[in-house]
């Protein structure tokens, strides 16, 4: 924790959710952002020399296989070391000195750094701490940029490979069963978008859904729900997923991006690009 809010390691999502609910904020708000860091950091990584056999490696089969839209998600670093819940010694020559144990200290910690933590996630939402130490700025996402109908269909591009959170998952896009990208719509019109998905692996999937990035939304975005429940699908079925838009009274293009997400909560594909709608109001 000490490191993360110096500002020398990105911490993980959920240390990440703890400081920013201690500072009285949504920790949704901060997800995109904190995702947008974490790809700046793996970016980093994967041009140490290290992992760069990996990174020459071929993709292995579970790499998703899609079309124009692919199917999803941001990469998550690993876990940090599981907190324990007995005493911790005292230090050397501290003469019985309390030292909480390592989840009283990291609540401490929060009441303590959490806006300097908050602020380490923001990064004006496109700069993170590399693992070298040095900052690393991604791409700009085409979602964070102001788009118009003339730059749809958006193109976006793929993350660094990552294997998916549960060995085996796989997810294979099938088609826009409605409104297919470029559509047209009125303004303060409700339609209804839906994807068809095949569970292509091994993984059965139960408490899946889709989770929205650009939070919060803004009056001048196409409205939804936040987080799209995703019905249990064994391996080699189908799946049709569904949510409501509501599309808002000035014309141009809404480009809505989401991320698979397994039933703990975590992203289920952290190679894969997100699966998203564009449609254009006009």
């Amino acid at each position: 924790m000490h490191e993360a809010t110096k500002g020398n390691r990105l911490p993980s999502w959920e240390t990440t959710v703890e400081f920013v609910k201690a500072c009285g904020a949504d920790p949704a708000a901060y997800r995109e952002r904190w995702e947008s860091a974490n790809l700046a950091v793996r970016s980093a990584s994967a041009g140490a020399p290290s992992n760069r056999a990996g990174a020459v490696a071929a993709l292995p089969p579970h790499e998703i296989e899609t079309a124009a839209t692919d199917v999803v998600q941001g990469p998550w670093p690993a876990a940090e070391t599981p907190a324990t819940n007995g005493p911790v010694p005292s230090a050397p020559g501290g003469r019985g000195r309390f030292r909480p144990a390592r989840p009283a200290a990291a609540a401490l910690a929060v009441g303590a750094v959490g806006v300097a933590t908050v602020v380490l996630v923001a990064v004006t939402g496109d700069r993170g701490a590399g693992t070298d130490g040095q900052s690393a700025n991604p791409p700009e996402s085409p979602s964070n940029a102001k788009l118009s109908a003339a730059d749809c269909p958006v193109h976006p591009t793929s993350p660094p490979w990552s294997p998916p959170a549960h060995a085996g998952d796989s997810a294979k896009f099938i088609g826009d069963i409605t409104l297919p990208d470029c559509s047209h719509v009125g303004p303060r019109q409700t339609v209804t978008k839906v994807w068809r998905l095949k569970n292509a692996g091994t993984v059965p999937w139960k408490g899946y859904s889709l989770h929205r990035l650009d939070l919060p939304q803004q009056p001048d975005q196409c409205q939804t729900i936040s987080d799209i429940p995703i019905k249990d699908t064994r391996p080699g079925e189908m799946v049709d997923i569904q949510t409501d838009i509501i599309t808002p009274k000035k014309p141009g293009l809404c480009y809505v991006r989401f991320k698979m997400m397994e039933g703990s909560g975590r992203v289920a594909f952290p190679g894969g690009r997100p699966l998203n709608f564009q449609i254009i109001v006009d």
